[in-house]
């Protein structure tokens, strides 16, 4: 099982419209946006307490995230991020 994530394999399709990729295709995709959603969730805990720096905290966490989750996203998509109008892009 632990092969599997390091095949070079798509997890990710590109969006027909738009920029950048849309849902998972594989389920290691579905578990890193699982694990991105549940990081988010443990993040706000953080977020909540009254201290200042507990907020700069989260709010640094939430960028690092976010950053790693398009890093990976975007190496694992089955073509390039580029601007899609149409099907035909």
């Amino acid at each position: 099982m632990l092969h599997s994530l390091f095949k070079k394999q798509p997890w990710f399709r590109v969006k027909r419209y738009g920029y950048g990729a849309g849902l998972p295709i594989k389920w290691q995709g579905w578990a890193l946006l699982a694990s991105y959603i549940l990081a988010l969730g443990g993040v706000s805990l953080l977020a909540g307490r009254p201290d200042v720096l507990s907020k700069v905290s989260a709010f640094a966490l939430i960028l690092i995230l976010t950053g790693a989750l398009i890093f990976i996203a975007k190496k694992r998509t089955d073509g390039a991020w580029k601007w899609r109008n149409s099907e035909d892009d």
